[in-house]
């Protein structure tokens, strides 16, 4: 048996990735207290295969990998009972400072550090790399990137969304001012989605609005510096219809107040439930587009569109899943001590991209 894999928290992005861990290695699942975790592996039919623990009985020992999917909050703690007990780290959220500031500490103790490893951010690095490895233009050029993800009700809702993830968390990322680049120029939104377009993907029309800061992507994409970029934007899906039946919550964003916020979101919450009953869907789209100085042309889309079913959310699915490839990438050995985000590269991304397909979870090329 392998070395245990420590999975901590039992919120709506605990998936597949659980039962397929489950298969090869020993897996405790931790939760607030050993009911709820309990509770969680029996949701995802796993009792008798998964062992239940409260939060507060964690302690891995040298070997073992501890998955977080606690909020961001929690990551630094749990990293440093990682460092300290010489076990591998793994969640799904981007790299804070904070983070990124043990990466020298974990090379030192000879344990990896995964991050971004999941949907957005995670999937979408793995196709990224792909269709920078792909474009079939040499030289100087001219190049625009997309890349959009959205969890989305599988069937429409006047309020056009469906919450995956904690109301209040969907309002404060909306807070949060976007840097892309537009038009060849770094450009800030400091309310994104007052920068919503229009996106068409297979015929379906959806609205997209970037999110975050793009701009350190462009780097961790290995982007060649000889192009140059008329576009290069990460940001968010959304069904058609959204921006105008979000007017009211946005008015309300305009001028936000901490409180006012905590309050909205529980308000929205009870407005716009989510009910067993209810199926999400995924859509994940990343494009680029190269035109060469000596007129040679290059464009490749990848479309990832998946529903949830009476075993999974899609967002469960898409979260776990590639958490659980790389979960497996640490135990094989095959990432060195130090930090990582995903795949890190063509031929890395490949080789998940494999393991996902194995899953189930392909993304259409075109």
């Amino acid at each position: 048996m392998a070395d245990t894999v420590h999975w901590v928290g039992t919120g709506l992005s605990t998936g597949s990735g659980v039962r397929i861990l489950a298969d090869t290695t020993n897996v405790v699942l931790y939760g607030r207290t050993q009911d709820k975790a309990a509770a969680c592996i029996d949701r995802l039919g796993l009792t008798g295969k998964v062992t239940p623990r409260a939060l507060d009985a964690l302690d891995p020992e040298r070997g073992d990998v501890v998955v977080s999917m606690l909020p961001a909050t929690e990551h630094v703690r749990l990293l440093k009972l990682c460092l300290a007990n010489g076990s591998h780290y793994a969640n799904t959220s981007y790299v804070s400072d904070e983070i990124a500031g043990y990466a020298e500490a974990a090379r030192d103790a000879n344990i990896v550090l995964l991050t971004e490893a999941g949907l957005d951010p995670g999937i979408d690095h793995l196709l990224a790399h792909d269709l920078v490895a792909r474009a079939e233009v040499d030289g100087p050029a001219t190049a625009a990137f997309t890349s959009y993800c959205g969890g989305i009700p599988a069937v429409p809702n006047e309020f056009r969304y469906r919450f995956s993830w904690a109301p209040r968390g969907v309002l404060t990322a909306l807070l949060s001012p976007a840097r892309y680049i537009e038009n060849g120029e770094p450009t800030v939104a400091e309310r994104p989605w007052e920068a919503t377009t229009a996106h068409e993907l297979g015929g379906e029309r959806f609205e997209a609005y970037p999110n975050r800061d793009s701009l350190p992507f462009v780097e961790q994409y290995h982007l060649p510096g000889q192009w140059r970029l008329e576009r290069f934007v990460r940001g968010t899906l959304r069904l058609d219809g959204w921006l105008d039946a979000w007017a009211p919550v946005f008015a309300e964003l305009r001028d936000p107040d901490p409180d006012r916020i905590t309050a909205l979101a529980a308000d929205l919450a009870a407005r716009h439930p989510t009910t067993e009953t209810d199926r999400d869907r995924v859509v994940l789209a990343v494009a680029l587009a190269v035109r060469g100085d000596d007129g040679t042309r290059w464009s490749g889309e990848y479309l990832l569109d998946l529903v949830g079913d009476e075993h999974d959310s899609a967002m469960a699915r898409l979260v776990s899943t590639p958490l659980a490839v790389g979960v497996g990438e640490i135990l094989s050995g095959a990432l060195t001590p130090g930090l990582h985000r995903a795949a890190e590269g063509a031929e890395a991304s490949t080789r998940w991209l494999a393991a996902l397909n194995r899953y189930g979870i392909t993304a259409r090329f075109r």
